[in-house]
């Protein structure tokens, strides 16, 4: 069961940069962490291009993770023809994607530009390397606390959501976050996306999203929310709940954004 107040608690801790490199220091150590780099770097030595390297699951897996887009190495065709698309060009299929990961990793990586060379290249390997080792921290994170991988990794991104509604429901994190934080209903997403984004404008100015408390505030609330899916709080809040709202300084029935 997940306690609101350990968890607000926890996420101040971890935001303090001797907590987040202890804990990247710890994971740098990790034989599978180790062994997954090393196969990814063989894996490139024996690729002919940066098709056969990308139809490798043992490179597919690193690239997606380490760039943020853990679910993508599950749908590798979607992955290589993103991953290798123009990011430049308006027509090309990553600009045509609702998840904007994709254009992120692909404007990072510009495999259409340097193929194989890229991935390659030590100043990419030493980024996905740091990105493996992040997104292991963030499971570990929400294997503790559900929700406070998201909440760390939403004060990354925050200012993209300050782009509009869209750029915020485009992004999987961000539209966690978010829509949990100012009470809109996982249902919300069999509507239409212009209709979530009326309804996201009608709870949040979105350029608040510059603002560092407001970002705080967000990510603290998407907390108290998660908590209180776990303990299936509808009604009256649960103690914990009662304990962060007041760690927050929010009256028991909350504050609106």
């Amino acid at each position: 069961m997940s306690d609101a107040g350990s968890a607000i608690t926890a996420f101040r801790r971890f935001q303090k940069q001797f907590e987040e490199t202890r804990a990247l220091e710890r994971i740098a150590k990790d034989p599978m962490q180790t062994r997954a780099l090393d196969q990814f770097r063989r894996a490139l030595d024996r690729a002919p291009d940066i098709q056969t390297a990308l139809r490798d699951p043992r490179v597919l897996q690193v690239v997606t993770v380490a760039m943020g887009i853990p679910d993508g190495a599950q749908q590798a065709g979607l992955a290589m023809r993103a991953l290798t698309s123009d990011p430049t060009d308006p027509k090309s299929l990553v600009n045509r994607l609702a998840d904007k990961r994709w254009k992120a990793a692909a404007e990072a990586l510009r495999l259409d530009e340097r193929g194989l060379d890229a991935l390659r290249d030590p100043d990419i390997q030493a980024r996905l390397t740091d990105g493996l080792r992040r997104a292991r921290w963030r499971d570990e994170l929400e294997e503790s606390q559900p929700g406070l991988g998201d909440a760390l990794l939403f004060r990354e991104r925050a200012a993209k959501g300050a782009e509009g509604a869209f750029a915020v429901l485009g992004d999987p994190v961000l539209r966690r976050v978010v829509l949990g934080a100012v009470g809109l209903p996982k249902s919300i997403a069999v509507q239409s996306v212009e209709t979530q984004a009326r309804a996201l404008e009608a709870r949040l100015k979105l350029d608040s999203l510059n603002d560092p408390k407001v970002v705080q505030r967000l990510a603290e609330r998407y907390l108290i929310s998660r908590a209180s899916e776990s303990t299936g709080a509808f009604g009256a809040p649960s103690a914990g709940t009662s304990n962060a709202l007041a760690l927050l300084g929010l009256p028991p029935g909350g504050l609106r954004v």
